[in-house]
């Protein structure tokens, strides 16, 4: 089903960048506890202690921005399900 609507359109497609960057970012931060690992078991080689700092600035720098539109995204869909039910929307919290 196709939506006609295209503050829902562009909702669904903010949501669905919000999805992948999360992913690359919480990945990142992922692959930095496992480099992290490999580094202290093998007495902290050089292109690991490189990778974990570069990983874990990378998922510095991907995060924020993903999670701060994630809860728009979600806000705004709780008060689309708050109107469609003939409930104010919610101020404040």
């Amino acid at each position: 089903m196709v939506n006609e609507d295209p503050v829902l359109r562009r909702r669904a497609r903010v949501a669905k960048l919000v999805q992948i960057a999360q992913r690359a970012g919480y990945g990142c931060l992922l692959a930095a506890m496992v480099v992290f690992g490999i580094a202290a078991a093998t007495s902290f080689p050089h292109w690991a202690v490189t990778t974990c700092v570069a990983a874990l600035i990378a998922a510095c720098v991907i995060l924020p921005v993903p999670i701060v539109l994630g809860y728009g995204v979600r806000a705004a869909q709780r008060d689309e399900d708050r109107a469609a039910r003939g409930l104010p929307p919610r101020r404040g919290h």
